[in-house]
């Protein structure tokens, strides 16, 4: 049987000659460059007949290929909930508040169903998932080694049990086994990363160290400041981490990078360097994760800006002399430490970042948002102060980023921040395209984060930006990538209000109630302020008549101990606005709602609907409006009763009573 490369070679070499007669046929296609496409492919046909046709192999897709395709063409609906809140809409959050509780309970959710199923590993024994996900599957968290060996105690390190893994190592030393240096190497790694405490289980309450007194608590609470600041663990005196380095009989770089690193994220930085002043001693060099912990922990052993600078110095010298390679992080922390350099940081930053480059690490946007935060200052105002900014922008345009460094998510938002500061709407443009670029937008952060940053650009938006452009970003944002707080509902009246669009208010209204903000009293009174400010056409007016009594129906609504109570501006704006669209009848019921609710109406109230009796011919009416005024005791009483008097064909018995209110003598302020 001949080989298959010989069948093709044979085919090409036929063909050729039919692609060389046909070239000059195709000339009338040369716009598309096809006639110079067929000559080179009949060329290296002929000069490849005579040669061993290589058949390529056959291509491997991942199994995600067709997901990752598949993706690719679906864009984001902006009218939809975001992605993450699509399992039940009904709960979706609309408020800040919502926000976190909705994220904590779903990382609950998370965390309770991942301990039962590792609990519980005989219920999840059959995985149809295709791929396969290792994270969904149960993990064996059971210890099954109770032997004293060394592989017992790889088992207690890899389930991260500290205590259970200490009490190992201790069994083993007892019993007279060695333990190998990578093991030892993994147990202190896992000690110095949980501060000599086991870590809190998913979905497992933990209570520990709780029995510390009132007194003891209070004086944490002083002084950290926060009591948030409690769940962090503090490094202890001879805990078992350095209990074990002491008994060992040899101490290499990586023992000791495991307790300096540990030192420095448990807070006790001096210590930290007292031990890296011991691996000199001894006369080793320190690891690159090394001097990335003493560098970052500079700042807290030194108290003057110069100093914290030339201890830095000193440990990128001592880098250098050691042959220690930097890497991203190792920057990262110079910058992050220069930040609590003062005026140094200004004089050192751009020299630093500049030997990077030329060392050929790129920069991260946690190292660009280290460097704008050296640079720009809250207090002052004008474009110069975020020049540094503008320039960062520029240099990042069209760049897309993977996260690198745990203070990569820092970026955007604090940008955002400094454009919202210096009300730079350009400059706020070119951070939103920076975050549209490829997956950028995966590094706005936690959800509170990505709202704040959202919220920040959209109030920027409502205060710079004409209302129609306003609007479409309205359109794209909300509530596909972003809930408003009431404050940024806010922004959207004043800036429709701005641009002259109050026909607009009562859609707003609408996108108000779907937030689950028509309980915010201020957001609801500016609402009613605005329609009834001024008079509009008569299909306005009648839109504003109908969202008003749409209001009126959340001050009547029950929500448990939360009920927004009338004011007199409510009252008298929606009734203002009832009468303007002609609907008598229902300001005259929003009108009784004043004595009801102990509120006194506002004389030009009084005063517009005695016009729009006269204009009805409802003298009853009349007379029943200057009666309700008498009883508010209003100055205003005499002149709606001469009113009617001269205007309204009464009755007799009419005419005594508004005589009698007219003669009245109202009580002077």
């Amino acid at each position: 049987m001949a080989a298959p490369g010989r069948h093709v070679g044979h085919y090409i070499q036929r063909n050729s000659r039919f692609l060389l007669n046909n070239v000059e046929l195709l000339r009338g296609h040369r716009c598309f460059g096809w006639t110079s496409a067929l000559r080179q492919q009949a060329a290296e046909a002929n000069k490849e007949s005579t040669e061993t046709i290589v058949i390529p192999r056959k291509k491997t897709w991942s199994k995600e290929a067709v997901l990752e395709a598949l993706a690719s063409t679906v864009g984001r609906d902006p009218t939809a909930y975001p992605y993450e809140y699509q399992d039940d809409p009904y709960l979706a959050p609309r408020t800040t508040a919502e926000f976190k509780l909705f994220s904590l309970s779903q990382e609950a959710g998370r965390s309770a169903a991942k301990y039962f199923v590792n609990s519980n590993p005989k219920f999840f024994t059959k995985d149809f998932a295709e791929p396969h996900i290792p994270c969904l599957m149960p993990e064996t968290v059971s210890l099954l080694l109770e032997e004293v060996t060394e592989e017992a105690l790889n088992e207690r390190i890899n389930l991260r049990r500290v205590t259970a893994a200490v009490d190992m190592y201790d069994r083993l030393l007892q019993a007279g086994t060695a333990v190998s240096m990578e093991t030892t190497h993994d147990l202190l790694d896992l000690i110095c990363l949980y501060c000599d405490r086991d870590p809190l289980q998913e979905g497992q309450p933990q209570m520990e160290d709780m029995e510390e007194s009132g007194e003891e608590v209070k004086r944490k609470k002083t002084r950290f400041g926060r009591a948030a600041d409690l769940l962090r663990s503090t490094w202890r005196e001879n805990n078992n981490a350095e209990r074990i380095f002491n008994l060992l009989p040899e101490r290499d770089t990586r023992c000791y990078s495991a307790l300096i690193r540990g030192m420095v994220k448990h807070g006790a930085h001096a210590k930290a360097f007292s031990m890296y002043t011991d691996l000199l001693n001894n006369r080793l060099n320190a690891d690159v994760h090394i001097f990335n912990a003493l560098i970052s922990a500079a700042p807290d052993v030194r108290e003057k800006f110069n100093e914290r600078w030339d201890l830095i110095a000193e440990l990128l010298n001592q880098m250098k002399q050691q042959k220690v390679q930097p890497n991203l992080l190792t920057f990262n922390s110079v910058f992050k430490a220069l930040r609590r350099c003062g005026y140094v940081a200004r004089t050192q930053a751009l020299p630093t970042l500049n030997e990077m480059k030329a060392l050929g690490i790129a920069p991260s946007l946690a190292t660009y948002h280290h460097i704008v935060a050296i640079f720009y200052k809250a207090a002052s105002t004008g474009k110069n102060n975020t020049d540094i900014l503008h320039e960062v922008m520029s240099e990042l345009a069209g760049t897309s980023f993977t996260c690198q460094d745990p203070n990569d998510v820092q970026f955007f938002m604090s940008a955002m921040r400094i454009c919202m500061d210096s009300k730079d709407l350009e400059l706020s443009y070119k951070v939103q395209s920076l975050v549209e670029v490829g997956q950028n937008w995966r590094l706005l952060g936690e959800p509170y984060q990505k709202s704040t940053y959202y919220g920040r650009f959209f109030s920027l938006l409502c205060m710079m930006e004409h209302i129609d452009v306003v609007l479409k970003w309205y359109r794209q944002l909300i509530p596909s990538l972003h809930y408003p707080h009431h404050q940024g509902m806010r922004d959207l009246l004043q800036a429709l209000d701005t641009d002259s669009r109050l026909d607009l208010l009562p859609t707003i209204w609408k996108d108000i109630r779907s937030l689950g903000h028509d309980n915010k009293s201020d957001l609801v009174e500016e609402m009613l302020a605005l329609m009834a400010r001024d008079r509009h056409s008569p299909e306005v007016q009648e839109s504003f008549a109908v969202c008003a009594l749409d209001v009126k129906s959340v001050f009547d609504e029950e929500r448990g101990k939360m009920r927004l109570e009338w004011s007199n501006s409510s009252l008298s704006n929606i009734i203002s606005l009832l009468l303007r669209a002609n609907r008598t009848q229902q300001a005259w019921e929003m009108l009784k709602l004043f004595k009801s609710n102990n509120r006194v109406p506002d004389e030009q109230l009084l005063e517009d609907f005695m016009s729009v009796c006269h204009s009805k011919r409802s003298p009853g009416k009349a007379v029943e409006l200057v009666q309700l005024s008498g009883a508010f005791c209003l100055s205003a009483t005499p002149r709606l009763a001469t009113r009617a008097l001269a205007e309204f064909d009464l009755t007799e018995e009419q005419r005594a009573v508004l005589s009698e209110l007219e003669s009245t003598e109202q009580p002077s302020d």
